[in-house]
């Protein structure tokens, strides 16, 4: 299949598709005319980079992530203990984040608070 059809069945721009080729998340065949041609296991790559995504990682850690995943009944799941490890400090680093966030939506709210009406 061609970009724009992979477009359509995962919902995924083209430019984004041609993002993750750039970043060696997909590795289309090439024709000798120059285009992409993708099969149905580039659907399913596409599906395990979006959820990656989803999940806060950035492209390269998905680079590195991917081989240590396995796809089971459509769950996405570690099979290397070292990446369930770089997983998990990951998750500490978004919940620290959180932490921070509610602090400063704290501070913005009492400032907020003590507004005087102006009139």
């Amino acid at each position: 299949m061609r970009i724009g059809e992979l477009a359509r069945r995962t919902g995924v721009s083209e430019r984004a598709l041609r993002y993750y080729e750039e970043q060696g998340l997909l590795r289309p065949e090439r024709l000798p005319s120059g285009y992409r041609v993708y099969t149905e296991l580039d659907v399913a790559a596409v599906r395990r980079v979006r959820l990656l995504l989803a999940a806060g990682l950035s492209t390269a850690q998905i680079n590195e992530a991917l081989p240590c995943m396995v796809d089971e009944d459509e769950l996405l799941q570690p099979k290397c203990s070292g990446l369930v490890d770089a997983l998990a400090a990951h998750r500490d680093r978004i919940e620290e984040a959180i932490g921070e966030l509610e602090s400063t939506r704290a501070n913005l709210n009492a400032l907020i608070g003590r507004a005087r009406p102006v009139g």
